[in-house]
């Protein structure tokens, strides 16, 4: 086995010190050359603007998922505040900026917006709060400042502009399903009116309106199994209609024919029809009407909260902007699946209600059951009319949901971030030391 050379580190310090004056240049130099990079590197400033979100209510399901789908173990869920801050890199918050830069064209040219968030950027989430910082860099302190300033304004511009098309969206669909009910309503009104008119028959017999009021609570239910229908029909088509214009296929996660999404549903048509049994016992403040209706809005929660699970752990390749309209999507066909599922259990049991009006005159049943339909089709109207009212007043909500806490700061001009000339003349000297030891290594290992 070679035997291992060992320094004579005594002999190594004559070196240096015979040549001194070699070591001594090569440190001065270094520390001289770290001092003059120190002076005359171009300065870069920092600007930051902090903002804060606020969860809307077309979030607060998907936070719920995400909550849900993180218990669960489902790894990469984003939540609103995350899915902001990769919204801000996007390329209608950035190139306006870029194009908007008194730098030269040729370094413009080939700068896009994902290197110039790399490279100018830094925005991130202040310690899983709602707070978003956004750090920007500048060659100027108004460089940075008004970069800084036009990230949070580009982003406050892009996400209104979004919230109103899918508002405007969502409000014309329902528009046209009111149109449509307003023409039935109008159509079962004046058939009831025309058969008052040839029957003349207008005030039924006591016992007949005794047993049709039993149908009230079957009819209101009904009704509202239809406003859920038409209403997440709407979304339905706003979310395909966004996802069309993003060039984004609708991916199928069979939402619909997920095992625990189906459980979940079935036990909601059995609360739906067992509330509507109590309905025609009790008022809408009896204890066991409200356990009821807690009950259900406590599935209808769970519902919302798996079907996010399953499109969050299927949707983690796509842009934040996509998942999101997917989880909408896939909402939506959940809300219409249960809707109608109920509707037709809910029609069953007043089916069965109704044998009971068997005995009595066919004109007087025939005027009750066009009275029923035609008071149906106009709640159907009412409350969509009350649904569109209520998406163009979110529509002006969602425009507010992130707030300037901390508007950009003007950074001093005699204190920019880099280049710090203290720090480089020091590590130029320590670099200068190792350069010296290193020359005078090898100037012992020749000797």
């Amino acid at each position: 086995m070679e035997k291992e050379e060992s320094i004579d580190f005594g002999r190594l310090k004559d070196i240096m010190l015979q040549r001194k004056k070699v070591v001594g240049g090569i440190v001065v130099g270094c520390t001289a050359v770290a001092l003059v990079a120190g002076l005359v590197w171009p300065k870069t400033y920092e600007s930051t603007t902090t903002v804060q979100t606020r969860m809307t209510g077309s979030q607060l399901a998907s936070g719920g998922a995400a909550a849900a789908a993180a218990a669960l173990g489902i790894g990469n869920v984003s939540s609103p505040t995350l899915t902001y801050v990769e919204l801000m890199k996007s390329n209608t918050v950035l190139q306006p900026i870029i194009d908007d830069l008194d730098w030269p064209e040729d370094k413009k040219k080939f700068l896009t917006p994902e290197s110039f968030a790399k490279s100018n950027l830094k925005i991130e989430n202040t310690k899983q709060t709602n707070l978003i910082k956004v750090t920007a860099k500048g060659k100027t302190p108004e460089e940075a400042q008004k970069i800084s300033q036009d990230v949070v304004n580009n982003f406050l511009d892009m996400m209104t502009g979004m919230n109103k098309e899918t508002q405007s969206l969502l409000v014309q669909f329902l528009n046209e399903r009111i149109d449509q009910a307003k023409q039935e309503s109008d159509d079962a009104a004046k058939k009831f009116a025309a058969y008052q008119k040839e029957h003349k028959i207008y005030a039924p017999e006591t016992q007949a309106k005794g047993l049709i009021g039993q149908l009230q609570a079957y009819d209101d239910a009904i009704s509202k199994m239809q406003v859920q229908a038409e209403s997440g029909q709407a979304q339905l088509d706003t979310a395909n209609a966004k996802l069309n214009e993003m060039k984004a296929g609708s991916q199928a996660y069979n939402i619909n024919d997920n095992e625990t999404v189906q459980g979940i549903r079935k036990q909601i048509v059995a609360k739906q029809v067992e509330l509507v049994g109590l309905e025609q016992k009790y008022t809408e403040n009896h204890p066991s009407v409200i356990a009821a209706q807690d009950q259900l809005s406590k599935l209808q929660q769970s519902l919302a909260n798996e079907v996010n699970a399953v499109v969050s752990s299927n949707a983690t390749s796509l842009n934040p902007a996509q998942a999101e309209l997917l989880k909408t999507q896939a909402q939506a066909q959940a809300t219409v699946a249960t809707a109608q599922a109920s509707e037709a259990a809910i029609k069953s049991q007043r089916d069965s209600k109704q044998k009971e009006l068997g005995d009595l005159p066919s004109g007087v049943v025939d005027y009750l059951e066009l009275e029923r339909d035609a008071k149906i089709k106009n709640e159907v109207y009412v409350n969509l009319v009350k649904q569109c009212e209520q998406s163009r007043v979110q529509q002006a909500m969602d425009s507010m949901d992130i707030q300037v806490v901390d508007s950009a700061n003007l950074p001093f001009a005699e204190k920019p971030v880099w280049p710090r000339p203290k720090l480089m003349t020091a590590l130029g000297f320590v670099i200068g030391w190792l350069a010296a030891i290193g020359y005078s290594f090898v100037a012992y290992k020749k000797s």
